[in-house]
């Protein structure tokens, strides 16, 4: 009898192994490759890997790298924005157009930081566009979200980032429209 119910218990636990949960086995971004949005002061954000280099220019592989606030940071591969990096901020977090969860920052930036060349144009970083929409930088994604689009305007001076679950939410059409216009927002007239 001992026997049967300890060979009955090996079968059970060798199935719950085999039926693990899918999300288990998917591969997890890069630290240094994942944004996020808990609040104001507690986020991290794409930026240029090298010192004063523009958006765009940024915009291949290994080109980027994640950049929190001290309060967001999870790893020493991520950096660190200066306590100033937003001289005005704006956090909003909902329901979207079809009911699904987001979370945003939008507002002005100092143009003093490190990575930024401060006459940039500004570009975009996004997880569901790039080349065969696998985001660009390619792989990266927001921490509990879907999707996420990011726009860095340094000559702006303004920033904003949006993650979400639907992707109609975050647009990654609109690359060349600016911040207001991908994710309306308070951008308490930066310049």
């Amino acid at each position: 009898m001992m026997f049967r119910a300890l060979t009955v218990l090996l079968s059970v636990t060798a199935l719950s192994v085999v039926a693990a949960p899918s999300e288990l086995l998917e591969s997890r971004a890069a630290a240094d490759n994942t944004v996020s949005i808990s609040s104001a002061t507690k986020f991290c954000m794409i930026m240029p890997r090298k010192a004063h280099t523009n958006i765009g220019d940024s915009e291949s592989p290994g080109g980027t790298k994640t950049y929190c606030s001290a309060s967001g940071k999870t790893s020493s591969s991520q950096g660190t924005l200066p306590s100033n990096f937003w001289t005005n901020v704006a956090f909003k977090s909902g329901k979207g157009k079809h009911g699904k969860s987001y979370a945003q920052l939008t507002g002005c930036i100092t143009k003093s930081f490190s990575q930024l060349n401060p006459k940039d144009g500004g570009g975009q970083y996004d997880s569901s566009g790039g080349a065969g929409g696998k985001g660009n930088p390619k792989g990266s994604v927001c921490t509990g979200y879907q999707h996420y689009v990011e726009i860095v305007e340094p000559s702006g001076p303004r920033a904003c980032i949006k993650c979400c679950d639907d992707p109609a939410d975050c647009p990654t059409n609109k690359d060349e429209d600016g911040c207001p216009e991908v994710i309306p927002g308070d951008y308490f007239n930066c310049g």
